[in-house]
């Protein structure tokens, strides 16, 4: 009975963070959507702008609501196990006071400060588009404390929808906006804050979503709220914003240093290219061309990739509840094994086919294409970097030390500013800096996150986990790509011949990969229909006899 109980446990657990990774990856490519067309509208110069006030929005969207979502979801699923109706009712009045409070003050300081940030970044160009985005700060701290309450209840339904509604939003009202604002004549600066506002109007519809959901959600638990005096229930109310702040402040630390960590990307990228004689609408025109390809692209894989490895970390936390020693490892391993088979092809299929894959996307800018293309194949080797720092950042988690993470950010953001500052500051690498400081960043963080996690786990034969991933990646990339080059240089640079080449590259990986076991059975298994897939390869013969498992 108690098998059961954890086995539907596991299972809605799993088709939750199934839901919330799938609607990750739609959102992202949504964006990728959105910044297609807004180049041609806004140009490099203008996206600059955009990009800027974005980057400034992020941080105090990460500072608002990185930690208190999950602190608040994880005392609404503590008080609904013991029964407490009234005090559900309680968290969630106390923590949209404590939202709202914070979105009012974001929103202010963007404003009030908003001729600052511009002296900061030295673009004072982007000064309309801060104020167009500013009203969004108060939007998604609104929207994060609904997503919090349903997330307390295991229902990720709200929350998947309401990314969705958001990033869509974001996208029609964005190019509507700065479609019409070009009709007018505007110059680029105001064209790209039409633009912010398409990004505030998108949350707004997403909060309205989430309102309508919680009206319409009155959960039996609720109803029978006990009456308090008006002293316990100050009391009580201190205590949730006590238990509130020991939750979400060290997860907020840590993710306010990944969103710092592109703000200094953001202000040393323009006031370095300045220091070596580019003009603002240059700097900017270059920083543009950078975020919007070059960024866009890099940020799409590691969720693709992060959506398959994600599932593999409430199995962790498991086996550490149970204090099995020998799983934790097996676990651990199977992550990272999981994360390095998707991300190390991922990093060097990107770096290799970075101009083929601008062409595609953003064939209408050549210009701004030949300027990221290659910046991307530098910042392609990240992938791989970023999406191990996911899966580092998990284990530690699981193992409930979120200082850990923090530290590796900090180390990392310390090597960032510095060779940043020194690699664009010279005229011979300028902007190319900017996706070398960011490998020497994220491998800081990685390396250092190993180490932390192997002094809560050792694992044995690390170094063999990423060496056949490595392997194959290198002999399919390499065989795909000579294939387009000799083709490109007859045919010339075409859609279908991206298309096929990149085609070849994944269907050679697949093959090595089970031919010499880089999958095992256990990866294959986890997969959506994981068994039927694992059947077919048995039949082809595609997988060695060695292949690894993970107890149960």
């Amino acid at each position: 009975m108690v098998e059961k109980v954890q086995n539907n446990t596991k299972k809605t657990f799993m088709s939750g963070v199934l839901l919330l990774s799938l609607s990750t990856v739609l959102v992202k490519i949504i964006g990728l959507v959105y910044k297609i067309p807004m180049l041609s509208y806004l140009g490099s110069e203008g996206m600059g702008y955009f990009n800027s006030a974005y980057e400034i929005y992020a941080l105090f969207c990460v500072i608002s609501t990185a930690g208190l979502p999950v602190a608040l979801s994880v005392l609404i699923s503590g008080a609904l196990a013991k029964g407490d109706g009234g005090q559900v009712r309680r968290i969630y009045r106390t923590s949209l006071s404590v939202f709202l409070l914070i979105g009012v003050l974001g929103t202010a300081v963007m404003v009030l400060f908003a001729r600052r940030f511009c002296g900061l970044m030295k673009s004072d160009n982007a000064y309309y588009c801060i104020l167009s985005i500013a009203p969004t700060v108060f939007f998604i701290c609104l929207s994060s404390a609904l997503r919090g309450y349903f997330q307390g209840y295991q229902k990720m339904l709200p929350t998947a929808i309401s990314q969705i509604l958001e990033s869509a939003g974001k996208l029609i009202f964005g190019l509507l906006f700065a479609r019409m604002a070009l009709a007018r004549g505007y110059e680029t600066p105001v064209v790209a804050a039409f633009a912010g506002i398409g990004l505030t109007l998108g949350t707004a519809v997403s909060v309205g979503y989430l309102l309508v959901e919680k009206a319409r959600f009155r959960p039996r638990e609720e109803c029978d709220t006990d009456r308090l005096s008006k002293h316990s229930f100050s009391e009580k109310r201190r205590e949730i914003r006590k238990d509130l702040s020991r939750l979400a402040i060290p997860m907020t630390l840590g993710a306010s240093l990944v969103s710092i960590t592109k703000l200094i990307d953001m202000t040393m990228i323009l006031r370095r290219l300045q220091a070596i004689g580019y003009t603002e609408i240059a700097a900017n025109e270059a920083y543009g061309s950078y975020t919007t390809l070059a960024l866009s692209v890099f940020g799409l894989l590691p969720a693709l990739v992060n959506a398959v490895a994600l599932p593999l970390v409430p199995m962790l936390s498991a086996a550490i509840a149970s204090g099995d020693r020998e799983q934790q490892a097996q676990i651990i391993k199977s992550s990272y094994r999981m994360t390095s088979m998707f991300a190390v092809p991922a990093a060097l299929g990107i770096s290799a086919y970075a101009r083929p894959i601008l062409l595609l996307l953003f064939g209408r800018e050549p210009e701004a294409v030949a300027l990221a293309a290659p910046l991307l194949s530098y910042l392609g080797l990240s992938v791989f970097l970023s999406c191990m720092i996911t899966a580092t950042n998990s284990v530690l988690h699981a193992y409930q030390v979120v200082n850990r993470p923090i530290l590796s950010m900090l180390g990392g953001a310390l090597i960032k500013i510095l060779t940043a500052y020194f690699l664009i500051g010279n005229p011979n690498i300028a902007l190319a800096g900017a996706p070398i400081s960011s490998f020497f960043c994220n491998a800081t963080v990685v390396m250092l996150n190993l180490w932390f996690a192997s002094r809560l786990c050792p694992i044995s034969d690390l170094k063999s986990i990423f060496v056949k991933p490595l392997a194959t990646s290198t002999v399919s990339i390499g065989v795909s790509y000579l294939f387009y080059l000799m083709l490109a240089s007859h045919l010339g640079e075409s859609t279908v011949l991206t298309l096929v080449s990149l085609l070849l590259a994944v269907t050679l990986y697949l093959l090595l990969s089970c031919l010499f076991g880089v999958f095992c059975e256990e990866d294959i298994l986890a997969l959506p229909m994981g068994e039927k897939i694992y059947r077919i390869l048995q039949k082809m013969r595609l997988l060695p006899h060695d292949s690894c498992t993970v107890k149960n």
